[in-house]
């Protein structure tokens, strides 16, 4: 970083954080990817975000209520996933449950509406949420793709019920967030966007996936075929997901975050680099500052191998609070960039 920029990095610089020992407490018996150790990795991340600056005030967790989660998933979904309690299972082939991960998904996304309540009301508009289990491929009323509640879901619809007219959700996990896609396909109140590999898993989030109803156009997929790295990533941020979040002049912005679009994770093709994610949270940072009197939550989604995981979340907490992030080139003729910016300029001003 040049001297002249140093001098203007701040002293220091606060964040809301979510963790709780608890949230380990959802593990299979058997080796699986999402795993607890998956924590100790985003503390180390935190921890040398704390050594860059930035200090971090505890949000009180608690569990959601019905009234939160019933905003987004089915009652009868909600009672028969309490039927799961205790006990351990496997919903699909690739999400199990154990005998506390019922009690833990509620914890995990009602400590969230808590931090939201604190973003909209404190004077401490940041915040990060170390949660377990991850929650974007959680639909209305399935639990898959190693997701019980959908966290950011949850988050959204609260904030709208405590009346904030425009929510905007930015998912950068490597997979598409098919369940929050799902949750808010007709609804302009919750823009959704995502950038995933593509075609993958869930095999949803084609670029024609739009919305419907008053909803369509508050849908935008950029799908990305695999081996893509920071060139293209920051092509897709500059021409499709940047301008169409300025547009739509979130009052607050939230991140889906998962790392396992880094180069080292085992369940992604993808090529990003540590300092891509920095990159990636300082802009939506900047938008945040601009609309939305700074408000934006990095909410932990994917993520598999563990020093990407603690690489990709220091510089994503370092540039989201510090605006300390590398600037990255741009790939301007990636095909599904192109597809993904043709399709959102149907309804925004997006450059072709």
């Amino acid at each position: 970083m040049p001297a002249e920029s140093r001098s203007l990095r701040p002293q220091s610089a606060r964040i809301l954080l979510v963790d709780d020992a608890r949230f380990e407490l959802h593990a299979s018996a058997e080796e699986h990817p999402e795993r607890p150790e998956r924590l100790h990795a985003a503390r180390a991340a935190l921890n040398a975000a704390a050594r860059a600056g930035i200090a971090a005030d505890r949000v009180i967790p608690r569990p959601a209520s019905d009234a939160e989660l019933i905003r987004v998933h089915d009652a009868q979904f909600l009672d028969e996933l309490s039927t799961l309690r205790g006990r351990t299972a496997y919903l699909d082939p690739d999400t199990y449950v154990s005998a506390q991960s019922v009690d833990v998904a509620r914890l995990a996304a009602g400590s969230l509406v808590a931090m939201i309540d604190q973003v909209i009301d404190g004077d401490v508009p940041k915040g990060v949420a170390l949660l377990r289990p991850p929650g974007h491929h959680a639909r209305p009323s399935q639990a898959m793709g190693f997701c019980l509640l959908n966290n950011v879901a949850v988050a959204a619809a609260h904030a709208r019920a405590r009346g904030l007219e425009r929510v905007a959700i930015v998912d950068w996990d490597v997979h598409h967030g098919n369940g929050t896609q799902e949750i808010f396909w007709r609804d302009p109140n919750v823009l959704y966007v995502s950038m995933h590999q593509y075609p993958f898993y869930p095999g949803t989030g084609a670029a024609e996936e739009r919305g419907e109803g008053d909803g369509t156009g508050f849908t935008v997929n950029v799908p990305l075929a695999a081996f893509r790295g920071d060139a293209v990533y920051a092509s897709a941020f500059e021409r499709v997901i940047l301008p169409v979040v300025e547009e739509y002049r979130p009052e607050l912005v939230l991140i889906s975050a998962g790392f396992d679009a880094a180069l080292r994770d085992p369940l992604a093709q993808m090529e990003l680099s540590a300092g891509a994610f920095g990159w990636m949270a300082q802009s939506l940072a900047r938008v945040a500052n601009r609309h939305a009197k700074g408000r934006l939550a990095l909410v932990l989604e994917g993520g598999y191998d563990l020093l990407s995981l603690e690489e990709g979340l220091r510089s994503a907490v370092t540039g989201m609070v510090l605006g300390d992030a590398p600037e990255l080139r741009r790939a301007n003729d990636d095909a599904g960039v192109v597809r993904a910016a043709q399709a959102a300029k149907r309804a925004w001003s997006v450059v072709s």
